[in-house]
């Protein structure tokens, strides 16, 4: 089988207008209204005049998340990222603190970290085309 993992890919940072539809879409794939659960953030930069940055995991090829992570709750994926295995997860956030572009989050209701599971819910919701879902080999 040819397997290919995907990875969420910021195409047009321009063009978000900060309206967060992603962030309300994947905190959805929760169940739950709200941006709490999202695994992505938009940010302002400086308002409407600088415009906005859309913080989400890049899917590293060798995560330091993972790398730092001392249960390996945090499992490196093929073609990049990682795989969360929550029971494993003692909550140490050492994983928040190794990531480069601050794109781990974190759970305080269950104390665990939020990670991007590179589902592409967010991209469906996204009215201007910041955001794809790509293909990448392993």
């Amino acid at each position: 089988m040819n397997y290919l993992a995907k990875r969420l890919t910021v195409m047009d940072p321009d063009r978000c207008v900060g309206c967060q539809l992603c962030m309300f879409a994947c905190n959805r794939r929760f169940g739950e209204g709200g941006l709490e659960k999202a695994a992505l953030h938009v940010k302002s930069v400086g308002g409407f005049e600088r415009g906005f940055t859309v913080v989400v995991c890049r899917a590293c090829i060798d995560p330091p998340c993972a790398r730092v992570c001392p249960t390996d709750a945090l499992t490196p994926r093929p073609g990049g990222g990682v795989t969360l295995n929550a029971s494993k997860c003692i909550g140490c956030k050492a994983c928040v603190d190794a990531c480069p572009i601050d794109a781990i989050f974190w759970d305080d209701a269950i104390g665990k970290p939020i990670i991007c599971v590179y589902c592409g819910y967010c991209v469906n919701f996204c009215p201007h085309g910041v955001l794809a879902l790509e293909e990448v080999g392993r």
